[in-house]
């Protein structure tokens, strides 16, 4: 895979496109779960997602399931769920897995440019983001306990760096 802004997604709403409508752009990718201990922090995610989309930040969310079962609904079921509990407005994609012989490919290039600790690339549970600069160059990754409000200050940085 050449770039990540060549890499196919699918969102909940529509066909099968690239992330290179979003290039330019900072990215906040996330693996979600409707029944997590950490969905809440959909709450936070949409509220970075409100006060800095003006400038150029996205958020993907792509639902998974393999971390306790905890997100065993139809894109229907997320979609309402996500809307109506938390306001979610940022584009939210359909369920993905995240590790094992069927990641899908945004979550495996994610996974390999910003490795977890002592240079595991496998996802450890729901919430894990990663956060992705204007150039598509993948800059960090933040466990699930990571709050949405402590990456600000350097979604910001990114955000004034072009």
């Amino acid at each position: 895979m050449a770039d990540i802004w060549s890499i196919p997604v699918e969102p909940m709403k529509g066909a099968q496109k690239d992330l290179s409508e979003h290039k330019g752009k900072v990215l906040v990718v996330v693996n979600t779960a409707s029944k997590c201990g950490f969905t809440p922090q959909y709450e936070g995610l949409e509220a970075l997602y409100k006060k800095h989309k003006d400038r150029g930040l996205v958020i993907l969310g792509f639902p998974c399931n393999q971390f306790g079962e905890q997100e065993p609904g139809d894109e229907a079921e997320i979609s309402t769920f996500c809307s109506r509990t938390y306001g979610v407005s940022f584009p939210m994609h359909k369920k993905v897995d995240v590790n094992g012989p069927k990641t899908h490919a945004l979550f495996a290039h994610l996974k390999g440019q910003a490795p977890g600790l002592l240079g595991t690339e496998g996802i450890k549970w729901n919430f894990t983001k990663f956060l992705v600069d204007r150039h598509g160059k993948v800059v960090d990754r933040f466990a699930p306990t990571t709050t949405p409000a402590s990456m600000e200050k350097r979604i910001e940085e990114l955000l004034a760096a072009k």
